[in-house]
């Protein structure tokens, strides 16, 4: 063999395992769908000390995608609607993980101690305010919206993913809280009914 076609051949070799790799990476990094295992993370707190998902095998956790430079953001917890439901969940013995994915570079970001002042102000009742600037663990999850539910059932596995509720506009006294009602499910042992919605909000500013 020449040395054109010996070249040629690596070529192409060296073009076929790359392909091959970046295939592998781009499914490892596909996010979880109903049922899968959800992502571990683990995400420095306002309050201080890392909150990891491992932390919390065995109980039901909602993560909930935020950022209080968001319209829809603010009136959630102005209405007061999102500490009701997280105080709801946490009543019923749920985690409920809040998660700010801004970029720093980004006009929305808030300082640690800027976004307790906030988020206390607003009165909300999480478990814990946790910080992802680099965007990794909203990026494994695929959030799209502020905000952006997500419930992980008891086994560690991905039961809801989508809205907080079905009230877009705000204007709709009648609501359903898809992810109270995706909890009362799972503490009566039953599959989750509605286990996807279309989240809506401002875009996450990773």
């Amino acid at each position: 063999m020449n040395k054109s076609r010996i070249f040629g051949a690596l070529v192409f070799t060296l073009a076929v395992a790359f392909a091959g790799a970046a295939a592998a990476g781009a499914a490892d990094e596909n996010p979880p769908a109903i049922g899968d295992k959800a992502p571990l993370f683990a995400l420095k707190c306002t309050g201080g000390g890392t909150h990891s998902l491992a932390d919390y095998a065995g109980k039901i956790v909602v993560l909930e995608w935020t950022n209080p430079g968001c319209p829809f953001v603010v009136r959630q917890y102005k209405d007061g609607l999102m500490p009701a439901a997280q105080k709801a969940a946490k009543e019923k013995g749920v985690v409920w993980l809040t998660i700010n994915s801004t970029n720093p570079g980004h006009r929305d970001y808030k300082e640690p101690q800027a976004l307790k002042e906030i988020f206390s102000e607003w009165k909300a009742a999480f478990s814990a305010l946790l910080l992802d600037a680099d965007g990794k663990t909203g990026k494994a999850y695929d959030a799209k919206t502020t905000p952006h539910l997500f419930l992980i059932d008891a086994e560690g596995k991905l039961a809801y993913n989508g809205a907080i509720d079905d009230d877009a506009s705000g204007k709709n006294p009648e609501r359903v809280n898809h992810v109270l009602a995706a909890i009362d499910e799972l503490l009566a042992g039953k599959p989750v009914s509605t286990p996807t919605t279309k989240p809506y909000g401002c875009s996450v500013k990773y």
